[in-house]
């Protein structure tokens, strides 16, 4: 039913088309899967690739792990940044029926421009694809075959550093006449006479409002961010957004969508989210990450971090959380199961991930419980060996995606806070009740019983509830907005009203 239906009260007509409106914007509540192309999988064509790694680059046995290396003062890299394991653009795209079965919306893929490191986080060239990767003709087909599967294909943006090893760099510092020059912060007082990203000698910063590199990089027509765009890419995801500042990323996210209207732009910021709208669609929210992890670990009580939660929402606002990736581990962070060992506790985190407002960000492998400590731990080989139907962290992403594609209101609904103390509980609505979801989280080591307050004035006294996890299952019924739950340690109940005529009564049968 549509919000025409005459049961429509005056708020129910007051946000028609709201939600039909996000629903038509592919940014909405999308499913990410991220993926390390060197890391995913193994390439078909390893050994007519081995030139590609010379020494002191290794290339390792897909059986191996990542270990810490030590720092390289002739490359001004640690050896762990040059260790590989040989994967491509193509054995990427050979394996996409993992990805398209897990029920993902949109692939996002750590950098794949020319580099230096394994990470290609120190681009020589933003226009041309690594050649342990591929080429851009790669790039079309993959963004091709995964628009062929209705996916989305999102790439890495490192605009605000390059490699000391790039051309143009190296060009730049040799030369003080060079027309590169003032691409770059040179200054006897800088470590290395240049501004870095983080003093990393490695990683030179760019002036990004210098006029031509703000050209090349993404204003001009032939730009890397507007050229990939134009190759199929569908969005960007800007590396340390922070540093780009609110200005610059607000420039080049309208130019992004000049060149294709409805892309996305998503910044990685470590910070607050407010007030980094418009200057981009999306962040990687890592403050939810946060709040959700703290709370989990007994670092932050419930109700502190159920305010915390309330407060961040509020603020940045859901239509923009929704285009927001909501990540509980990436590639900068050790492994959910090694942050959150505790199966019953994860597996609670998780299910906060699939149900806040937000594009929950699935990092590879981590559907299957792959752990991973600090840098290099975090970065192993896929487990391919663990994709099989009886793994039970796959069944439970399985499980969760499922739950959200069948529920509207989890991919683009509202937030609001139920009413609780010891108990993180609130509520995914649109102007329908019946698609209304309650989510009672328990993150504590204890059997909770609490009296909850549901603030949505269509619940009705008595009528019925179904838990969306456990269908059949018994659940309480609410009583004059009121809800009395039992829950045991790490338990969590996804609760929804139930309209559905017995013998023909429905007590919601005048309310939309």
């Amino acid at each position: 039913m549509s919000s025409q239906d005459p049961r429509a009260n005056r708020h129910d007509r007051a946000v028609h088309g709201r939600y039909e409106a996000r629903e038509a914007d592919w940014r909405n509540g999308a499913i990410v899967y991220q993926v390390l192309v060197d890391r995913f999988a193994p390439s078909s064509n390893l050994d007519a690739k081995r030139h590609l790694y010379p020494a002191p680059k290794r290339l390792r046995d897909w059986s191996e792990l990542p270990t810490q290396g030590q720092y390289l003062e002739d490359v001004k890299v640690w050896s762990h940044e040059i260790d590989f394991w040989g994967g491509d653009l193509a054995s990427t795209r050979a394996h996409l029926d993992h990805v398209q079965g897990l029920g993902v919306d949109v692939l996002y893929l750590n950098p794949i421009c020319s580099a230096y490191t394994n990470h290609k986080y120190d681009a020589l060239d933003y226009q041309q694809v690594s050649p342990e990767y591929g080429t851009r003709d790669d790039v079309k087909a993959l963004a091709a075959d995964l628009h062929g599967r209705g996916m989305k294909l999102v790439l890495d943006g490192v605009f605000n550093h390059m490699g000391r090893n790039a051309p143009i760099f190296q060009q730049a510092q040799a030369d003080a006449a060079s027309p590169y020059r003032d691409w770059f912060e040179f200054n006897p007082a800088y470590p290395g006479g240049v501004r870095c990203w983080y003093n990393a000698q490695n990683l030179p910063e760019l002036v990004m409002e210098h006029p031509a590199a703000r050209e090349h990089l993404y204003a001009g027509p032939d730009s890397v961010v507007r050229s990939y765009l134009r190759d199929g890419i569908d969005g960007w995801r800007l590396d340390v957004g922070h540093d780009i500042g609110f200005n610059v990323l607000e420039d080049l996210t309208q130019h992004a969508h000049d060149e294709k209207p409805g892309s996305l732009v998503v910044g990685e910021l470590w910070t607050y989210p407010q007030e980094w709208f418009p200057s981009v669609d999306g962040v990687m929210n890592f403050s939810t990450r946060e709040i959700i992890l703290r709370m989990v670990q007994g670092k932050l009580p419930v109700a502190t971090a159920a305010r915390m939660l309330n407060r961040l929402i509020a603020d940045a606002g859901v239509d923009n959380l929704l285009k927001s990736w909501l990540m509980l581990d990436n590639h900068d962070t050790p492994r959910l199961a090694t942050t959150v060992p505790d199966p019953t506790l994860r597996r609670l985190t998780q299910l906060l991930q699939f149900t806040l407002p937000g594009a929950p960000n699935l990092y590879y492998g981590s559907e299957l419980g792959m752990t991973g400590g600090d840098d290099p731990g975090m970065r192993a080989p896929m487990r391919w060996d663990l994709v099989h139907d009886e793994q039970a962290d796959l069944q439970w992403t399985r499980q969760l995606i499922a739950l959200r594609k069948a529920q509207r209101a989890l991919r683009v609904g509202d937030f609001r806070l139920i009413e609780a103390t010891r108990l993180l509980a609130f509520e995914r609505h649109t102007d329908r009740i019946g698609e209304s979801v309650f989510v009672i989280a328990n993150p504590s080591h204890e059997t909770i019983t609490e009296v909850l307050l549901l603030p949505n004035s269509k619940v009705m006294s008595n009528a019925p509830l179904r838990d969306l996890l456990a269908p059949g299952s018994a659940t309480p019924n609410p009583l004059a907005a009121m809800l009395e739950v039992t829950l045991p340690p790490g338990g969590v109940r996804v609760l929804q009203p139930d309209v559905t005529p017995i013998t023909g009564y429905s007590t919601y049968k005048r309310v939309q």
